[in-house]
């Protein structure tokens, strides 16, 4: 990759926690600018920006508000002078688990949130870009966040299952459409492996009656098979700087 990161925009979600900062503080490189959109802000991210020379706009938005982020985001863009970055890419990271439970017992309030955070924030924030961004000369790209479970089914989780192979298949579809335009983007919904996160703790705490898969996430924890957040981050964002980057428009992190 030759972009200077001076050239670079980045807007990622769910960075105050787990995969999402931990990428967000790979990303903090010279120059660059980056926009996290997450519940929360993080003043500690905010000064070690300041400190690497970033521009950096934290927009602290709940995602199941996804039309709110994405008018927020469209807007945003259509104030940024097209020739301004070379590389512009958006990473929808957020996502939920909720409570782990079958779905004939869950609450529908959460089965609301996981699909509107981790389907429908997706969706519309990668129509808010790609039409915000289709008139820029930059590289444009947009990597999904997805999951294992997208592509392999497991009870008790069915609200993130589906949200994650709606993702999958979006990306399939938006593949195609982006293939016809000229500087079209390249799109990735790239598995990004286990890893130890909150996510994984709400996994492993859950009673066995709500969630039967407990124990093969607990027994992942205990054989050191999960990936730190720091390790998983470098991982994807390699993927994301592959020369091939949107030649399978879904793909798993360990790909050759």
């Amino acid at each position: 990759m030759t972009t200077s990161s001076s050239n670079r925009l980045t807007i990622l979600t769910g960075a105050s926690r787990g995969l999402g900062r931990a990428m967000a503080q790979q990303l903090l490189q010279p120059g660059a600018t980056l926009v996290c959109i997450s519940r929360h802000g993080d003043a500690a991210l905010a000064e070690a920006a300041r400190a690497a020379g970033v521009v950096l706009e934290q927009w602290q938005q709940d995602l199941a508000n996804s039309v709110v982020a994405a008018e927020r985001l469209a807007a945003w863009l259509q104030a940024i002078e097209p020739s301004r970055f070379a590389r512009a890419t958006l990473i929808n990271n957020a996502g939920t688990v909720g409570h782990p439970r079958p779905l004939g017992d869950s609450v529908i309030a959460e089965i609301a949130q996981a699909l509107r955070v981790g389907l429908g924030a997706p969706v519309m924030l990668t129509s808010a870009f790609l039409a915000g961004t289709r008139d820029w000369p930059a590289r444009r790209e947009v990597l999904n966040i997805s999951s294992g479970l997208g592509r392999n089914a497991m009870a008790s989780q069915a609200p993130y299952c589906a949200a994650k192979a709606g993702m999958d298949h979006f990306s399939r579809a938006v593949a195609l459409e982006e293939a016809m335009r000229p500087n079209g983007a390249r799109i990735v919904s790239l598995a990004p492996g286990v890893i130890d996160t909150d996510m994984q703790v709400t996994l492993r705490s859950t009673g066995a009656d709500d969630f039967p898969d407990r124990e093969r996430f607990v027994q992942l924890k205990a054989q050191g098979l999960l990936d730190s957040p720091e390790t998983a981050a470098a991982k994807v964002l390699g993927y994301l700087d592959r020369a091939d980057f949107g030649s399978k428009p879904v793909a798993d992190v360990r790909d050759a």
